[in-house]
């Protein structure tokens, strides 16, 4: 479904993507993981069109990102960053409808698709009126995930949407986000930098180090075959982590 080829991106200088070529599979969970700075969140920029690749090019669906069809590709794009981004004048429900009534969607289609990604999520529909600051770190992060499937995109991009929250909210998030994916069957890529996630959602793994490709392939595979010392010691350094999730995962 989505397509880097020779994709590289500077700032001011530094590299943050180096002739990048990597793809994402339809259907499939794919995950970006990388030490701070490798150029994880710089790629969902580019997906999104916030910012321009200096070189090289990227399609979804086979098709160039355009800069005069930017506001059609992003309807077609969930975007969960890690503080949920979420607008504190609005309340819950405002948040989550606000590009569905921008775009005249018929109230009953918004109501009826509002109460379905609460089921979803698990978010209760009495909380719909309370105000971000009202709502635990994990209840606004299901708003925001509602917020991102709201117009039933093509892709899902999160970028570290977990990552602001405490390891028990976290642990139990990460249960209910890999049953909403199975249940969506929609492309997702996630940035990390934690091995454990990354393993637990990704049959996919992009392992990014200073802006370039270092290995793309399953845990196993990485494992057996790590193609640099990198790539092994970056997995050795949370291997306990790792393993809790992938029991859970294959009980």
């Amino acid at each position: 479904m989505l397509q880097f080829r020779n994709i590289s991106k500077a700032y001011h200088g530094h590299i943050a993507l180096d002739d990048l070529s990597c793809s994402v599979e339809r259907g499939a969970t794919t995950v970006l993981i990388g030490p701070s700075g490798c150029g994880k969140s710089t790629i969902l920029k580019l997906i999104t069109g916030l910012i321009r690749p200096d070189s090289g090019c990227i399609t979804i669906d086979g098709r160039g990102i355009a800069a005069d069809a930017i506001n059609g590709l992003r309807r077609r794009i969930g975007y969960v960053i890690q503080d949920g981004g979420l607008f504190p004048h609005l309340n819950a429900q405002e948040n989550v409808t606000l590009m569905a009534g921008y775009l005249s969607w018929h109230p009953d289609r918004i109501r009826d698709r509002l109460l379905e990604l609460g089921r979803l999520v698990r978010f209760p529909e009495t909380l719909l009126q309370r105000f971000p600051m009202e709502l635990s770190g994990g209840q606004q992060q299901r708003i925001s995930l509602m917020r991102a499937l709201m117009l039933d995109p093509d892709l899902l991009l999160l970028d570290e949407p977990l990552g602001a929250l405490d390891p028990m909210i976290r642990y139990d998030l990460q249960r209910e986000l890999k049953d909403i994916f199975r249940a969506l069957n929609k492309t997702v890529l996630l940035v990390t930098h934690d091995m454990g996630e990354a393993a637990y959602f990704g049959k996919d793994i992009i392992m990014l180090r200073n802006g370039r490709l270092v290995q793309q392939g399953h845990l196993q595979a990485l494992l057996d075959n790590p193609a640099e010392q990198f790539v092994a010691e970056f997995i050795q350094a949370q291997r306990g982590h790792w393993l809790l999730l992938d029991r859970d995962n294959n009980r």
